[in-house]
């Protein structure tokens, strides 16, 4: 599977925004409308987990992590947090996924942390601006579709590092069978 690019992050965002903005037009007429962003923000972001989880190359830990990201929705929903809040828990759980499966170094990670926090407060500018749901959401994913620029690794190791653990085990391993070979050759005797 290869990785994520910008593009596919756009079309992400143009779905969930146009899938966002057609549930809070049908829900409000039942529900209250802070109600009705809780159910938006938990469902795009289960969406936007389910579509990290199946991009990434790691295959380890989904259920556990799919597990975690629905007791903490939970427990926000229990709790009944401040919208603010809870839309800052979910965003932090996007970025915490997608630090542990996409990237290797935790200079990677603290980028993506700005990302997420930028993107974010891009979002919350254009929707108190505009006071659409679409473009609030739209931007946000259109800021997240950037992630895909920010290297997996930060720290590459010198390739003289890389070189020098296979030499010596190369030679030793020659080593040893040289020294194997002599003793064979001085018992034959």
């Amino acid at each position: 599977m290869k990785r994520p690019n910008f593009f596919e992050g756009v079309i992400v965002g143009v779905v969930a925004s146009i899938t966002a903005s057609a549930l809070f037009a049908t829900l409000i007429w039942f529900f209250n409308p802070a109600t009705v962003l809780e159910l938006i923000v938990s469902g795009i972001s289960f969406g936007y987990i389910l579509y990290l989880l199946t991009r990434s190359h790691e295959k380890t830990g989904r259920i556990v992590v799919l597990t975690a990201w629905s007791v903490i929705a939970m427990l926000a929903w229990m709790l009944s947090l401040p919208l603010t809040l809870f839309i800052f828990v979910h965003v932090a759980l996007l970025w915490l996924i997608r630090s542990l499966y996409f990237y290797s170094s935790l200079l990677s990670s603290l980028i993506d942390m700005g990302l997420t926090g930028l993107s974010l407060a891009v979002a919350l500018w254009a929707g108190m601006h505009s006071s659409s749901l679409f473009l609030s959401i739209w931007c946000f994913f259109l800021i997240q579709a950037l992630f895909v620029i920010i290297p997996t690794r930060m720290n590459k190791p010198a390739t003289n590092q890389l070189i020098t653990p296979d030499r010596k085990d190369a030679f030793e391993s020659a080593y040893r069978s040289a020294e194997i070979a002599l003793r064979q050759l001085s018992t034959l005797s």
